[in-house]
């Protein structure tokens, strides 16, 4: 059997012969390219056509090309039953056991059974352990649960954030996309979903559309209070009002408050967005298989969800550069009730638009179902590919036979009704019939054994015990990031003190006493450090030459107070609060990069925080800390009734930062870079702001974008010199016929001259004519006979180029797809430095930092204060 491991394409199985049963030994080898045409495909219960999906859906991983799977009733979570070892004990905590109690079996026999069943069952279609770890290795497979905690929890607010898009380009894809997510919700409360005629679909899709425009995110608290007070004074030429009465209205709203205070509806809110940019590739930019396990929601929380997910998927489309490789899978398992032919649910129209326009950006679109009867033929009339296997019901085959009929129409093969009605009928299980424009006549084939375990529909507790450890990781790697700061926090200046005698009374704002209430710590807190009792009451005089500039407050009281809670780790009280300021050195300055043969042009804004210490005797910026403020943002006076640290003499005057402005500049120059990503293989460079995963997703589809199109110009190379073989080969079967007919009867001829040659003896005919005639006779048959043999022997030679030519153009096919995959892995990073012209400061200062000083009691009974950092968000 010919290599299956060829990039591009996917191993489905082999030709079926229905005759005799038997399969041939060539693998049917199906160009990932022609899903991009999208798929049909459909079977009744126990067809094989779940496990014909799961095939696809491997083949794809294997080939790195990520998918989303919408799976209904539980079975494509199979996915993740992958065992490399092939182990008896890797199946027994995943076996049926009603199906080891019908076979009279103990558990650990039904699985070492079911073990020796995969193993003798891949090894019979060419398929070792190994390609199963291929599997595992080069795609990772998540399940996700909307609604439930089982596997991932998915958040449907992302749904409901504005789209980053241009209005005025593509104002008709987002009023789509609104007109999707709305229906989704209505249906989710019970309301009318007609678009044109439903009054609450107008009011919503208006709420949206005003939100939106304005590139603010909506959630459901502010979609509920949008209802009731709508931003909008008309709808249509009619007053809001008058359209939609208040009455009414608030109803609406708390049809959807009810659904937001319902418990169970809590799970709809929480986990991972519905990205589908993170949906398709992990953070390292793995392909992903993306699961979302359905079979826990009722009818009507499916179509909600289906809807959202189906208008996220568009949306995410329309974004991506077009292509003719296939860049994305989308799979939904049994769309009975999503694509009718007649009615129209909410999920209808965002699939009816991805199977049209989907083409263009390399997403191919692949629907499978058992019922026939329910699927719009016209909108599959888009599908260039369709499995059809066992059907049942004679009803189902003619609505399939009519569907075909139109949706083949075009084809210039014909449609051949009678041949598949008769052949449709003949199936058998696992046995489907190809029918792909792309290529010629339909061909039956049985589908290739299942590198997954395929052991039904998983439940709940099955899924939760698959993504255990995966949501354990997942946890682990969103753990709340502290900060930004430097290792080695700068000690505080000590405050300037004239004895230990009682503070100066301050107002209110600055020293009262608070009772903590613990909160969630959103940043990691610089460690308290404990200060002296005693500041100057006004901030000090300096020279007007030195540039001054204030931080303003970032962090509350309340803030400050909940963050040394946390470190202090009881709850306190607060016996007063007092605002310092601090002094440091700000410097802020750009850099711009440019690189004309890299492509970049890129400016970066630095602010660095240079701390002031005790005993420094001069500052280095290599030792300044970066920080996220902009120019705007700074202040020109301090909060009233602050209290100031002392300025050390080395930034006390303009001279000094003069001085410090100057080795500001020369910092920049010598530490700053701009570090791009580059592969050199595929010429490709990173953007401004493109990270490694983002690029090494660009490059994979370059990749296989340059790899398609070299296999195309070999196919045609090779396809040109194989034709042109099989046209000698067709003369030379023509010649061949001649001269077996010519042999054939001139072998007669010369039996017929030597039966006239002994006639004429009896009777006494002249013998020296007969006799040379029976001669030439005879050299014309052996001439003949001569030419027949040589005939064969030249198409024997034919064949063989034939065969050896396919044999190249395959293992060329195979050096492609390897080096090309190969390029992937030459990934470097590369620095952009600036010139010394390209640095620009914009300003060093010194910078008063505001601190809040805490006064407290321990559990011991002593009195201490400490510092937390209002500057810092």
């Amino acid at each position: 059997m010919e290599n299956i491991e060829r990039l591009g394409f996917f191993y489905l199985g082999k030709p079926y012969d229905l005759k005799t049963g038997q399969t041939a030994e060539r693998p049917i080898m199906y160009d990932a390219r022609d899903l991009t045409t999208h798929a049909v495909c459909v079977g009744m219960t126990g067809s094989g056509k779940t496990g014909l999906c799961i095939d696809l859906l491997e083949e794809a991983a294997i080939d790195r090309v990520p998918a989303i799977a919408i799976d209904l009733k539980g079975d494509i979570t199979n996915l993740l039953l992958t065992f490399p070892d092939l182990r008896p004990a890797d199946f027994r905590a995943w076996i049926n056991l009603d199906d080891a109690r019908r076979r009279n079996q103990t558990e650990d026999e039904f699985a070492a059974a079911t073990a020796q069943t995969w193993r003798d069952g891949l090894a019979a279609w060419g398929q070792t352990p190994e390609r199963i770890r291929l599997l595992r290795d080069s795609a990772q497979f998540l399940i996700y649960t909307p609604g439930s905690d089982a596997g991932l929890p998915v958040s449907i607010l992302h749904s409901l954030e504005a789209p980053h898009v241009d209005w005025e380009q593509q104002t008709e894809e987002v009023r789509e996309q609104i007109s999707g997510t709305v229906s989704a919700l209505l249906g989710l409360v019970r309301g009318s979903t007609d678009p044109v005629r439903s009054r609450e679909h107008i009011l919503l899709s208006t709420v949206f559309e005003h939100f939106w425009r304005q590139g603010q995110n909506l959630d459901l608290a502010m979609l509920i209070a949008a209802i009731q007070n709508p931003p909008v004074r008309t709808l249509g030429v009619a007053d809001v009002d008058t359209f939609f009465p208040q009455k009414d209205r608030f109803n609406l709203a708390m049809a959807f408050n009810g659904l937001m205070a319902a418990p169970s509806f809590q799970m709809w809110l929480t986990g991972q967005p519905l990205d589908v940019d993170q949906l398709l590739y992990s953070p390292d930019g793995k392909p992903r298989h993306s699961i979302f396990y359905l079979a826990h929601l009722n009818d009507t929380e499916r179509m909600f969800f289906v809807t959202l997910l189906l208008g996220q998927i568009l949306t995410w489309t329309r974004t991506q550069p077009g292509t003719t490789s296939l860049r994305a899978l989308v799979y939904m398992d049994e769309i009975f009730g999503y694509f009718p032919p007649v009615a129209e649910p909410p999920s209808k129209r965002p699939l009816l638009t991805l199977l049209k326009q989907a083409r263009a950006y390399g997403v191919g679109i692949v629907l499978a179902t058992q019922n026939p009867v329910d699927l719009d033929y016209k909108g599959l009339s888009n599908a260039g590919t369709w499995f059809v296997g066992k059907l049942q019901a004679q009803r189902d085959k003619d609505r399939l036979l009519d569907g075909l009929e139109g949706a083949l129409a075009g084809n210039d093969d014909g449609f051949d009704r009678a041949w598949l009605d008769k052949t449709i009928s003949a199936l058998s299980n696992r046995v489907f019939l190809l029918h792909n424009v792309h290529e010629g006549r339909p061909q039956i084939f049985q589908t290739r054994w299942a590198l997954s375990y395929l052991r039904g529909p998983l439940t709940r507790p099955q899924v939760r015990t698959l993504m255990a450890a995966t949501k354990a990781q997942l946890a682990n790697g969103q753990a709340p990031v502290a900060s930004a700061a430097p290792s080695t926090p700068a000690p505080a200046p000590r405050l300037t003190t004239a004895g230990r005698g009682p503070r100066p009374r301050r107002h209110s704002s600055t020293r009262r006493r608070l009772s903590s209430q613990p909160g969630a710590c959103h940043t990691a807190p610089r460690p308290a450090v404990n200060l002296t009792r005693a500041a100057l009451s006004n901030a000090p005089v300096l020279p007007a030459e030195v540039a001054l500039t204030y931080l303003p407050i970032r962090a509350g009281q309340g803030s400050a107070l909940r963050r040394l809670t946390q470190v202090a780790g009881f709850r306190l009280q607060a016996d007063a609060i007092d605002l310092i300021y601090t002094p440091a050195v700000l410097g802020m300055g750009a850099v711009h990069f440019v690189d004309v043969k890299r492509g970049v042009d890129q400016a970066r804004d630095l602010a660095l925080l240079l701390h002031v210490r005790d005993g420094d005797r001069f500052l280095q910026w290599h030792e300044a800390e970066p920080v996220n403020a902009a120019q705007a943002s700074l202040l020109n006076r301090p909060e009233p009734d602050a209290l100031f640290a002392d300025v050390p003499p080395l930034v006390s005057t303009a001279r000094a930062l003069k001085s410090l402005e100057s080795s500001f500049a020369d910092h920049l120059y010598r530490s700053q870079s701009f570090n791009l990503w580059y592969n050199p293989s595929l010429k490709l460079y990173s953007k401004a702001g493109e990270r490694q995963r983002e690029f090494s997703i660009r490059c994979q589809q370059a990749a296989r974008e340059a790899r398609d199109a070299e296999v195309d110009v070999l196919a045609q190379k090779y396809n040109a010199q194989i034709a042109r073989q099989q046209t000698k080969l067709y003369k030379q079967q023509r010649d061949l016929i001649e001269n077996e007919t010519e042999a054939t009867a001139l072998n007669r001829e010369k039996w017929v001259t030597i039966g006239e040659t002994m006639v004429g003896a009896l009777l006494g005919s002249r013998r020296t004519r007969v006799i040379s005639t029976t001669m030439t006779k005879q050299r014309l048959t052996d001439q003949a006979r001569l030419d027949v043999v040589e005939g064969r022997q030249t198409m024997d030679s034919l064949r063989q180029q034939i065969s050896d030519l396919q044999a190249q153009s395959q293992r060329a096919a195979e050096a492609i797809t390897s080096r090309w995959s190969a390029m992937l892995d030459d990934v470097r990073e590369v620095k952009v430095m600036p010139r010394k012209t390209d640095v620009a400061v914009r300003l060093v200062a010194l910078a008063w930092l505001p601190v809040w000083e805490i006064t407290y009691t321990d559990l011991a009974g002593q009195i201490r204060s400490e510092r937390v950092e209002a500057w810092r968000g």
